[in-house]
């Protein structure tokens, strides 16, 4: 198991996020609608396949580490209503960080 902390997850959907949305303008669709285009089989055109293709995996990659995001949120947010039962809310800034599986 491997770690991954809150800035490597953001950093990393910045990067899915940027890449997305350039297809997006691109090919004017959605990911989401072009995600569930791709995995039925549907764009395979031959013309655009290396685009779809990473598209595809930039898309992955921002679902993945939205879960990734909301598993660590929920962690901390746990944690931060436990303190909160013993009076004020102190949240500090260390960097959290996730074990993963290896992809």
């Amino acid at each position: 198991m491997t770690s991954i902390t809150i800035t490597e997850i953001l950093d990393d959907l910045r990067a899915a996020d940027e890449t997305t949305r350039r297809f997006e303008r691109r090919y004017w669709l959605s990911s989401a609608d072009f995600y569930g285009l791709y995995m039925q089989g549907m764009l395979d055109d031959g013309e655009h396949t290396d685009d779809f293709a990473v598209w595809a995996a930039y898309y992955e990659i921002k679902l993945d580490r939205e879960k990734d995001l909301q598993q660590l949120s929920r962690a901390r947010l746990r944690l931060v209503k436990d303190q909160g039962q013993q009076g004020f809310v102190h949240i500090t800034p260390p960097e959290p960080f996730l074990n993963v599986a290896p992809a």
